[in-house]
């Protein structure tokens, strides 16, 4: 299975905002959840969804990730968000080198992404904790990165990872709990 390609504008209207997939924002608020009473499952499924579209991942690989998060020692929600956030794009994308995951994902792809001074062209590719990312991106593209977890030099074009992120940190409204509960039936 691919990865979504559909219009965003719809997905945003059913499943809340997600700033991963797109910048943009429905004009029209949709009610379907003030019509009727979701149930448990229906709860589990949409929080599924919100994590799947808002990194750009398939239903095969957000399963591998519960799998590995399983196996993790800790809380198995929080290392699933951790595994997601140490992906290069998710930090391309936490650094503002692009709009969405999917722009960064590209970026990734073309070859534009060096992890510990090695070109990177796979998006899912898992970062450690002190990796120093460079990129070789025009003077226009300027990062700034909003998130505790990465510190960048602005002179060297380059960013480290300084620990895993923060839950809170994050801006993405998702209940991980309810994902491995969905994957747990």
């Amino acid at each position: 299975m691919a990865r979504y390609l559909g219009p965003k504008i719809k997905i945003i209207r059913r499943l809340g905002v997600l700033p991963g997939l797109t910048q943009k924002t429905s004009r029209r608020q949709s009610d379907t959840d003030q019509r009727r009473k979701l149930s448990q499952y229906a709860l589990r499924l949409k929080e599924k969804q919100k994590l799947r579209f808002n990194y750009g991942i398939s239903e095969q690989q957000l399963l591998s990730y519960v799998k590995k998060a399983r196996r993790l020692q800790g809380s198995t929600g929080t290392l699933l968000i951790r595994l997601l956030e140490m992906r290069i794009d998710t930090i391309i994308f936490r650094l503002s080198l692009g709009s969405s995951i999917a722009s960064c994902r590209q970026l990734v792809t073309h070859g534009h992404i060096f992890v510990n001074k090695k070109r990177v062209t796979i998006p899912s590719y898992q970062c450690k904790v002190s990796d120093i990312v460079h990129f070789d991106l025009p003077e226009s593209v300027t990062p700034f990165s909003v998130c505790s977890h990465l510190k960048h030099d602005k002179t060297s074009k380059s960013a480290e990872i300084c620990s895993f992120p923060e839950r809170q940190s994050l801006d993405l409204d998702v209940n991980e709990l309810r994902v491995i509960e969905y994957y747990s039936r």
